[in-house]
């Protein structure tokens, strides 16, 4: 997966849009739109799609400091992708929308789910304590699918810009 200068700058411009939404978008608790440009980056760019979303991590960790919270971001963003890579990509036109809408919300839902394991180890919490925390969680991760849900419709418009680009970048080689 070696990158060329183009797809490098691409790719580091890619990962500070998601930072910079993530950032704008914080007066909203769980409202965001790193499902949906991690959606898109990995439908358009496929495996490089890790790319961009490891560069929004790291600056997340640069810019907001490596603390507890941030470890579970190591893997949180890439099971988004893997489902994505795991969806056949010739669906039909007609429903890709409601595909991809779907499941961004679904990892919205699962959000607290997901993050909970690696949090109850630093913070020493048992089974029961981990179930509590998901439990305690439950109403940001329904604001969390619900939004994801609503936010995916700009997944779409995004795909298509990307492509766009890329076939135009591809036009002037």
């Amino acid at each position: 997966m070696r990158l060329t200068t183009r797809e490098l700058t691409v790719f580091a411009m890619l990962g500070a849009l998601m930072y910079a939404s993530k950032i704008l978008l914080e007066f909203a608790p769980n409202i965001h739109l790193l499902g949906v440009f991690t959606i898109a980056f990995t439908v358009v760019y496929r495996k490089k799609a890790l790319y961009p979303i490891y560069i929004y991590v790291l600056l997340n960790g640069l810019l907001s400091g490596f603390s507890a919270w941030w470890i579970p971001y190591l893997y949180l963003w890439t099971v988004l992708w893997g489902i994505v890579m795991l969806l056949p990509q010739k669906m039909p036109k007609a429903v890709r929308p409601l595909v991809y809408m779907t499941v961004c919300a679904v990892h919205g839902f699962l959000f607290g789910t997901l993050y909970a394991p690696v949090q109850a180890v630093l913070t020493g919490l048992s089974l029961e304590g981990m179930i509590a925390w998901i439990i305690a969680g439950l109403p940001w991760d329904f604001l969390h699918g619900v939004s994801n849900f609503f936010c995916g419709i700009l997944i779409m418009p995004i795909i298509s810009v990307l492509r766009l680009a890329e076939r135009s970048a591809e036009a002037s080689d």
